[in-house]
C-alpha cells in the first residue's frame, strides 16, 4: 500500500485487515486524522469494515491544534 506517497508494508496486519487496524497499528487517534483510499474520503463510521487491499493509496492527513490567540 501506499500512505502519502510513500510504500509501505506492515507485516503485523493480517489479510483482510481493515483501515481501522490500520490506524491502530500506525498509533494515530482516530478523531483527529481524515482519511482518503483511492481518492474518495472514508468516513470513520466506514473504517472498521473498510477492508485493505493491495495496491491502496492513502492520503492521512492529521489535525494539529494551537494557533495564536487573539487577545
Amino acid at each position: 500500500m501506499n500512505i502519502n506517497g510513500q510504500a509501505r508494508t506492515f507485516a503485523e496486519l493480517a489479510s483482510g485487515a481493515s483501515l481501522q487496524d490500520l490506524i491502530v497499528t500506525l498509533g494515530l487517534k482516530g478523531d483527529r486524522i481524515a482519511i482518503e483510499r483511492n481518492g474518495g474520503i472514508v468516513t470513520r463510521d466506514e473504517r472498521s469494515h473498510t477492508v485493505l487491499e493491495d495496491g491502496d493509496r492513502l492520503e492521512i492527513v492529521h489535525f494539529v491544534g494551537g494557533g495564536r490567540s487573539n487577545s
